[in-house]
Order: structure tokens, then sequence, then C-alpha cells
């Protein structure tokens, strides 16, 4: 494990990794007089010794809606897994699981698949708390994947489907003095379903590789018991309004009653950037109130707001109450943060996000939320707000949370830390038929429902959240259909965010608030439609494997690189290249894949057991925020590369031309039409849109030169991708002859003689050959000025 002078900046972590380091990992520990232990897999983060298995997760879960009398339920349960075709209640039990880790990972001491003809049963007892003046008691559940039946005392209480949103049920009518006992089945079909589920897939259990992951079945959040009086507070609904200084609050109130009314306090903000685990709002002053209805929204003026940014993540107090008269029935506390997002104009007619009416270019990782003890869960609420902080320290204000929904807990953290959050909805396999020409139909009207209630569930329960700022509602076309109509319903939801149709896929339409797509390693940029702002919805995958820190022995990313030194380097160029784009495309934000290796995919900022950041810190961050690439040249792009534009039409041909082919009055009319670039899917840095096979292609292109003085005309160069050997041509004569191969778009100097010949303001043809004898092919090139020497 490296630790650097840079862990010595977060204090608490560095703290946390040397407990760590000075014990064993998985050693065995009793609770009750049972035995229990993590099962072995092949990486443990720091945090796994952590784990306190007489009460893993204690924190309260829902940071968002707070309540005093609670009791956390998490520890060890009895489970046993069995055919479906038993439906009754096992009679004997296979062991212990620790809740609520999925079955299938090292920290349920269990580790074993859940297969789709099967069901998984738990078990425990608690002790009913005393219920006095027709108080209630309330059974909440953070997440159980898939399906989940529940029974109080040998009775079902409900059911839920959905294995990413919480659910609760009244069990007051169910349970009896003394102790009770709880049971839960669940079943879990993972891709044998068509269910929302992600990157789970149950053969990435016995033979990891690939983009998808081990599966998470079975109960993987906090499950917990909270007492309620007969009337109260179900629900919150907290929206910032920027332009009128205020904040208007819903208070949901279940069982609501004549003369019943809402207090709303509000304390002022502060920045949470503390160790503490919990918001502590009690230092701080009232500093606003307002009464008002329940199940109606409340307006709270506020004088001189401070406003919530990355940069200054401030946060108010809330505290809520439920009245009758002046009496106090029921209490909550929550906080907000007050913030804007839109889209707008900027000098140059791009169509930006705006966060509180400012541009702010959005730069964050791919977080796919897996850990390898814990799978979906993680080890500790540490380690949830490890990955946010780290985030922060590496440069970045954004993240996209790629097909998973968090815990409540991890939006708190981004909440604190300022984390501006992408939120995918989880993929699944409803939409049947897609392509790059069309979006699919679902399979069931069944399925789209029930696709559907979960993707409301999700805005609706996460809505409060400041820093979500953007809603993705299908991935690269996985199960997508109807796009156009769910945009609506989430935007129907939530008018204060921005919604995402399909990320990296084509929705021809003026669907949604941005246009998003994908680039490997990139990046690009796509074309604008003058309505919706651009986005690059996934870059980089930039792979470096190292030993001792691998799921197993092989591991990929998009493009491998041999050492530190070499990830730099091209990691930096690539995102040098994401700020060109902000300038001259409009580029509004940018998605590097990704913060941390998952098991065989190596290509993460950070190994998957968190133990070893990849590249030195402090030259990365600022490269990622603030655009500061020392020791890089700059580029402006005159002439755009595959890149740059999608849809950049070429003149080409496979057989061999006539010896004056490359010259400008060459009549090409008889040569086939294609987009660049040219080649086989699969080549390293390959954008590839018109394949190519053959030994040889030839290609020429016109295009208009910007009229460039003769000192710029000095520093033009050709940004090219070859592989293999080329050579390039313009206006007939020969400005660069290039050999081997290239795994990317690189500068090339072009010759005096061609720089002569180029005709500023006017019409010009660049002709190209490039010949390929063995491996991957492709070939691709443009013009860049050299605007920054290093």
């Amino acid at each position: 494990m490296r630790i650097s002078g840079w862990w010595m900046h977060f204090g608490w972590l560095y703290t946390i990794i040397l407990f760590s380091l000075a014990t064993a990992v998985g050693s065995a520990q009793e609770v009750g007089g049972v035995q229990w232990q993590p099962e072995k897999v092949p990486l443990m983060t720091v945090w796994a010794e952590k784990v306190n298995p007489s009460l893993p997760h204690p924190e309260y879960p829902r940071p968002q809606m707070v309540r005093q009398n609670w009791v956390n339920l998490n520890g060890l349960w009895d489970y046993a897994i069995v055919d479906r075709q038993q439906g009754s209640i096992p009679e004997k039990w296979d062991g212990k699981i620790l809740v609520p880790f999925p079955i299938e990972s090292a920290l349920s001491g269990v580790r074993k698949p859940l297969e789709a003809h099967q069901y998984l049963w738990y078990r425990r007892t608690f002790m009913a708390p005393k219920l006095t003046n027709s108080s209630r008691l309330l059974l909440h559940f953070g997440a159980v994947d898939w399906e989940a039946a529940v029974f109080v005392n040998g009775k079902e209480v409900g059911k839920h489907r959905g294995g990413y949103d919480s659910f609760s049920f009244d069990i007051t009518k169910f349970i009896k003095s003394g102790e009770n006992e709880l049971l839960v089945r669940v079943w879990d079909p993972t891709e044998d379903g068509v269910q929302a589920r992600g990157k789970q897939m149950r053969r990435a259990m016995r033979e990891p590789s690939g983009i998808m992951y081990t599966p998470c079945s079975g109960i993987w959040q906090t499950v917990w018991l909270e007492v309620v009086p007969e009337s109260f507070i179900e629900r919150l609904k907290v929206v910032p309004n920027v332009d009128e200084n205020a904040v208007i609050v819903t208070a949901h109130v279940a069982n609501q009653k004549p003369n019943m009314s809402v207090e709303v306090l509000v304390r002022d903000a502060i920045i949470a950037t503390s160790t503490e685990p919990e918001l502590d709002f009690s230092k701080v002053a009232i500093i606003a109130k307002a009464k008002g209805t329940p199940n109606e929204p409340v307006k709270i003026e506020l004088k001189q707001p401070r406003l919530w940014s990355p940069d200054s993540p401030f946060l108010y107090g809330l505290q809520i109450r439920l009245l009758i008269g002046e009496r106090e029935i029921d209490a909550v506390k929550s906080y907000f943060g007050m913030r804007k997002v839109s889209l707008g104009k900027d000098e140059n007619g791009f169509v930006r996000i705006l966060l509180n009416g400012k541009f702010v270019f959005q730069v964050g990782p791919l977080d796919q939320g897996f850990f390898p003890d814990g799978i979906y869960t993680a080890p500790t609420d540490e380690a949830l707000r490890f990955d946010v902080d780290v985030m922060k320290k590496l440069g970045f204000n954004a993240v996209r949370k790629h097909v998973k929904r968090e815990p409540q807990r991890w939006y708190y953290w981004c909440d604190r830390l300022g984390l501006l959050v992408w939120q995918d909805m989880p993929s699944s396999s409803v939409g049947r038929g897609s392509s790059a020409e069309r979006e699919g139909f679902p399979i069931s009207p069944e399925c789209a429902e029930q696709f559907e209630r979960e993707l409301c569930a999700m805005v609706e329960q996460l809505f409060n959240h400041p820093s979500i700022i953007m809603w993705i509602i299908f991935n690269e076309g996985w199960g997508q259909y109807d796009t156009a109509r769910l945009v609506e319903i989430v935007k129907k939801l939530d008018q204060t965010r921005l919604v995402n149709g399909a990320s990296g896929w084509h929705v021809f339409q003026s669907v949604g608030d941005v246009i998003d797509i994908h680039s490997y390693p990139g990046p690009a940029s796509p074309k604008p439609d003058g309505k919706r702002a651009l986005v690059l919805g996934e870059f980089g995958g930039l792979g470096l494997i190292l030993k001792g820190h691998t799921w197993i022995e092989k591991g990929w990313g998009y493009r491998t690189m041999p050492d530190e030194k070499a990830l730099t380097k091209a990691y930096l160029r690539l995102w040098q290249r994401a700020w060109e784009l902000k300038d001259t495309m409009g580029l509004s934000g940018a998605i590097y894949t990704q913060l941390t290796d998952v098991e065989t995919e190596c290509n993460g900022l950070l190994t998957y057991d968190r133990k070893v950041i990849k590249m030195p810190v402090e030259i990365i961050a600022k490269a990622v925020l603030r655009g500061e690439f020392p020791g890089l040249p700059r580029y402006k792009v005159v002439v755009p590369t595959a890149q740059d534009d999608e849809k950049i039409r070429w003149k080409y041909t496979f057989e061999k031309p006539a010896d004056d082919w490359f010259k400008p009055e060459f009549n090409d009319s008889g040569w086939k039409e294609g987009i660049g670039g040219f080649g086989v899917r699969g080549t390293p840095g390959a954008i590839v849109r018109t394949e190519w096979r053959t030994s040889d292609i030839w290609l020429r292109r016109e295009f208009t030169l910007p009229p460039l003085a003769k000192e710029e005309l000095s520093r033009l160069m050709l940004r090219i991708h070859h592989d293999e050997d080329a050579e390039v041509y313009i206006n007939g004569v020969l400005a660069a002859r290039l050999s081997d191969y290239t795994t990317d778009y690189e500068e090339v100097s072009i010759s005096p003689e061609a720089i002569a010949a180029l005709k500023p303001g006017g019409k010009n043809i660049i002709a190209i050959h490039c010949h390929q004898t063995v491996g991957g092919q492709y070939i691709d090139a443009g013009l860049v000025i050299e605007v920054q020497s290093p």
C-alpha cells in the first residue's frame, strides 16, 4: 500500500488506515455466543475490520428526516436458502447472515449465490417497544433486492418489489408485548428477470469478467423500527427557490386530523465539512419560521440566503413540528441547500448547464458504487464518506452515480462535502430491440409499470438532496423505451433539476435537457442543437493493473497503460482535450471512467480495495478542476476529427487509385463516401463509424480553413490517429509520413511545404493513405493550433 504525504491531509482517514493495517482483516468475532467472520475474498478494504457485527451501520439511515425514537435492527440474523417450490417458512436455518450486507458479499459472512429458483429467508427477534397514546410502530427497510415479503409473528404484513427504493410497513397490529419474530422472504431473479438491476450478473460471481459484477441479493441497506404517533409526518418535500429567496416545505402527514398545523423552523446555514458523522444545527440560530397546513406547501422567506455549491456547500437546518393548537404531536429534523439548476446561453451562444445562474464546468468520475467486501453495501459509513471525500481531493466537482442508487447517507455526504450528482436510474431489460437508430419497446405493460414505479420512487425519495442536479433515465439504450414519455413523467415530478433521457445513446427528437454521448478513450462532444446542453457522459477508461490489488490475476481497461507515468500523461491529455471541447464545442460536463477498479475492470483512479491512488493527486487535481496542464501544450481545434464531430464525411476507396490521387484536382467522384473514423471496432482509441478491414485505404476530404495569420499557420499541427503506416498530403503536398501505429490521437508537425500550400479562408484538400499489416486498424485526422507551449 502507498501512503503519500497527501494522505496526511485527510487526518481522520489516515487514522482509519493505520488502525486497519495494524489488525488482520477477517478475524473472527463473537456476538451473543455466535462466532462471526467475513468470508474470504481476493480483496478487502481497510474498513472491513471496523465492521461491528453486533451493530453494523449504526447511524440513523435517513438523515433528511430524523427522529429520536428508533431501533436499529442490523446485525446477525438467521438465514436459509430454499427452493421456491417450498413456500412455507423453513423449519431449520442454514446459519447466520450479517444484515445489511447482501448474501453474495464477504461481509455477510455467507458469500453464496441466490439462484432464480430459490428464496432467501431471514429471521430475527426483537423486543416490542412500549406504545402509548395510540402511537404506531413502523418497520423500515432501506432497500431489499428484489422482491420482499415481510412477516411478523407468522403473519404477512406486506410485500414490496423494487431493489433500490425504501419501503415501510405499519406493524402495530401484528406485534405483541415482549419478544416478536420478524421474517423476510426474498426472491431475486437477477439477470433471469427484466427488473431494474444495474450491473449485477450472477455469472460474474463464478466467472468474473467484463463490465458486469457480483450480484447483491436480499437486504442490503439498514432495517429499523420507529415509534410514531397516530398522526405523523410521513414524508417531506423541500424545494429551494433561489429566485424568490425562499424555501418551500411540504410536510406530508398520515392520518391528518382537523385543527392540525405544521410549523417550519429554519436554522442558519453552515458548511458541514467536519469529521463528525452527523449534522449539528443546535448551536446556530433560528433565522426564519412559518406555519401552514399539513400536506400543503409552506413558504419560508430567507434574507440574503447563502447558496449551496461545490465550493461552498452551505446547508440550512430544518425543524418541522406537527401541532394541534400549540401542542406538538410529532417532530422531525432535516436540512436543505439553496441552489438552482437551469440552462442558459453564454456569450458564444452555447447552451450551458447553470448552477445558481452561473456556468460551472462539471468534471467528475463514473462511480459504480461497488466494494470488494460489501459489494453493493459499503463496509461502514466512513467508507461512504471516503469515496465522496477522495473525489473532491482528486479535483472533481461532480460524479455520475452509474446505474445504481445509493443509501441516503451517501447523498448526505455529497450534500455536506459539495459534489454535484448525476443520478442514473438502475438499468433493466424492460425495453427490447433498441439500436443506434431507434429505441426499443417494453417487453410487457406489467414490466414497464414496475420500472416506472421504481423510477418515480427514486425521484421522490431522493428529491430533497441538493447535490443531485440531474436524473438519467437510460444508459446506452439498456432497456430503453418510450424515452420522451418517461422524460415528461420525471419532469412533472421534479421541475427543479435537469433530465437526461439517455446517456450515450441517440435520441433524435429534442428530448430532455442534455445531449449526452460516450467516447472511449475520447474525449468527444455531441453536436449542438441550440436547445440542450452538451455533456460527455463517459470517456477515458485508462487501465493500470497493480499486482496485489486485483480481483483475479488478469484485469482490463479500455486502454491499458504500462505504468503510473504513462497513465498520468495520458490522463492529463484526455482532460486537456475535454477542456478544449468546453471552449470550442460548448461542452458543459465530462465524466471520466472511473473512480475505482471493480472486480476485473481495472480502469479506476483507485484500486478496488481503495488502498492505492494510481496517480499523483496534486498534479491531476489541478488539471481536472481548473484546467491547468503544466508541461502540456494546449491546442485549439481548427479542422475537427471524429473525436470532435460525429458526422464528418470523407471520400474513400479500398482499391489502389491513380498516382495523382492526392492532388486537389483529382476526380474522386467514383469513390465511396463515409463518416470518419475508419477502421475495426475494438482498436485501441478508435472511434469507428465506417468499417475498414482491407490492408489499405485512401481518403480525401475538403475543408475550409479559417483566415489564419502567418504566425498562426506556423503553429498549425496535424492531429492524427493512425494504425498503421500513414502518409498525409495537404493540397497535393506531403505534410507528414508516419510509421508504426498510435493507440490514440496525437499531434504531429506539418512540413513547411504543406503549411505554405494552405489557403487561409479558402477551400483545401487533405488526402491520406493508411497501410495496415496485422492487429487493429484505424485512421482519422484533423488540424489543430498550438495555443500554449509547455
